[in-house]
């Protein structure tokens, strides 16, 4: 018999509120809006010395941190080939096509996606989280979920495995 140990951990303040637009179906960009973001993890990994797959208290607080630095911005990615972010000490510019806005450089998050659609969000997430644990000391996972919710029930979600897990 093999066993495998997982956890999951959602809670009611691992949410944020944000603005952003997608494109899709080739050239078409949705108007600038915002969703109160929900957010998931789940980890497998061997039970370790203390019987758990992962200490709660780490991953919870964890989550936290980029929840908070992703809340009440605007998220831009800035990977997107026909979404154009530059930005200076004080402002982003964003373009599409005849589009233009003009963001304080302090109310934005410059994402290295190119799409915020809840899936690319919460890959962004997984490899935030995978890179800010790893900080703590926590690198023995053997699958990361992240989920993101954007309105009540309609999730992005990412499974990170095998190499997928290394953050460098």
């Amino acid at each position: 018999m093999t066993k495998s140990y997982r956890v999951k951990l959602e809670k009611e303040h691992l949410i944020f509120s944000a603005a952003h637009f997608i494109t899709f179906a080739g050239n078409i960009c949705e108007r600038i809006h915002g969703h109160n973001y929900r957010v998931f993890a789940e980890v497998q990994a061997p039970l370790d010395e203390n019987q758990y797959v992962i200490d709660f208290i780490a991953l919870r607080d964890t989550l936290k941190e980029i929840t908070v630095s992703l809340d009440h911005h605007v998220l831009l990615p800035t990977t997107h080939q026909q979404i154009k972010v530059t930005s200076d000490e004080k402002e982003v510019l964003v373009t599409f096509e005849q589009r233009r806005w003009i963001f304080p450089l302090e109310d934005c998050v410059l994402l290295p996606v190119e799409n915020t659609t809840a899936e690319l969000l919460a890959d962004y997430i997984a490899t935030e989280l995978l890179t800010r644990l790893a900080a703590k000391g926590v690198v023995r996972l053997d699958e990361l979920v992240v989920g993101v919710d954007e309105n009540e029930g309609q999730w992005g979600v990412v499974t990170r495995t095998g190499d997928d897990l290394k953050t460098e």
